[in-house]
């Protein structure tokens, strides 16, 4: 099963906001990291209760097609669950041009509760460290909102 995908162009047109749907997976770009308050892309994440799940966001360069070169990125993805008042950090494993964002089956099962078709809400986000000589870099490409599906499977979570 593939994950949800997120394409990102970085570096960006500047002051272009531009997201199209295409195979499942967003097309967009956005304004560089230097321009601070420069929005986000936001998705919905779904995830069942009790299962990993996995996001991948790729970068591409403007042609759409170029991976850009992310060697050296850090990467750092957490989740709030307001219920517990609870930061979930969850796994950056990333590649030649993307980063695969992992909320393993023992995090989500303390996700919601209830047999609920949604149990939770919880907002994410994606950030971004871009070492440089004097400062580095922190962007936050990816914000948004993981909706968490009651798992009803006997012996299942709740």
């Amino acid at each position: 099963m593939l994950a949800p995908l997120v394409c990102l162009s970085y570096p960006p047109t500047l002051g272009q906001v531009h997201i199209s749907w295409y195979n499942l997976s967003i097309m967009a770009n956005l304004c560089a990291p230097e321009i601070f308050g420069a929005d986000p892309v936001t998705i919905q994440w779904r995830a069942v209760r009790g299962d990993t799940a996995t996001l991948r966001v790729e970068f591409y360069q403007d042609d759409e097609v170029t991976y850009y070169d992310t060697e050296g990125w850090i990467y750092r993805c957490t989740a709030y669950d307001q219920s517990g008042n609870v930061l979930d950090a969850l796994d950056c494993e990333p590649g030649e041009g993307f980063v695969d964002i992992t909320a393993f089956a023992s995090v989500t099962k303390n996700w919601g509760s209830g047999y609920l078709a949604n149990v939770a809400e919880l907002p994410f986000d994606v950030q971004v460290i871009i070492p440089e000589e004097i400062e580095d870099i922190v962007w936050t490409p990816v914000v948004g909102t993981i909706y968490v599906i009651g798992d009803v499977t006997p012996g299942g979570t709740l």
